[in-house]
């Protein structure tokens, strides 16, 4: 469907799914091996694909007809991934200092702060997009227990790498922003480097595994970071 002048959706009525992010995956790259004239962008999101153009030299019909065509073909025979998906580790200080709103989870789930942190620290996330601010990771796998409300009024700044749960999703702020998910952590180590070739620390598909760290271990490791090796796990 069309999104203004100059960009389509591919959107599913599927809910959000892993299978739902690999196809759209799928499409993307599929899309990016075709080089189409004219494509400026393609934006993966939870339960669509956005594709931006200049309107000036691609036949936005004749792609519009084209992108039908080859998202059916992904659906029914998916493509092979080209990029292996990687498992990522971020440490998270818990501690009372970096958690402003601990509290408040724990009366909410009835959970002590010990079984917030064994069940936040326990799944791997699924990173379905990104988004909302550059490096921000959207991410699948929260346990139901840890589901509760955003705040009823966001705060004007959350610092960077605040580690947060809104509803049923984590996440960590890639940079100081407002926010308005309740705050439960802090990670030493920076999601987004501008000037990289790989800006964000993890890309659709990936794999996000926290641990905690102390007090201690978060300054070391905020020192350390970039040297230290905490980007991925393969």
């Amino acid at each position: 469907m069309a999104n203004g002048d100059c960009a389509l959706d591919i959107c599913f009525a599927s809910p959000p799914s892993e299978d739902l992010s690999r196809c759209i995956i799928g499409i993307r790259q599929s899309i990016q091996k075709r080089d189409f004239p004219g494509l400026v962008d393609l934006i993966p999101a939870y339960q669509c694909l956005t594709i931006t153009f200049d309107p000036l030299t691609c036949d936005r019909r004749l792609l519009t007809q084209q992108l039908i065509e080859l998202a059916q073909g992904v659906i029914e025979s998916p493509p092979r991934l080209s990029r292996k998906p990687r498992t990522i580790s971020i440490p998270v200080c818990y501690e009372e200092v970096f958690a402003p709103d601990m509290h408040t989870v724990s009366e909410y789930t009835k959970l002590s702060r010990e079984e917030i942190i064994a069940l936040h620290t326990h799944p791997p996330y699924l990173v379905h997009m990104l988004g909302f601010s550059p490096g921000f990771l959207y991410l699948g796998g929260l346990d139901p227990q840890l589901h509760c409300p955003r705040k009823h009024t966001p705060r004007l700044r959350i610092s960077a790498g605040a580690v947060g749960i809104g509803g049923s999703q984590t996440g960590v702020y890639p940079q100081a922003t407002p926010g308005g998910w309740q705050i439960i952590g802090q990670t030493p180590i920076s999601l987004f480097h501008p000037a990289s070739d790989t800006p964000c620390i993890a890309e659709p598909l990936d794999i996000v595994k926290f641990h905690p760290v102390d007090i201690t271990q978060f300054e070391a490791i905020r020192q350390s970071y970039p040297r230290a090796k905490y980007r991925e796990k393969r």
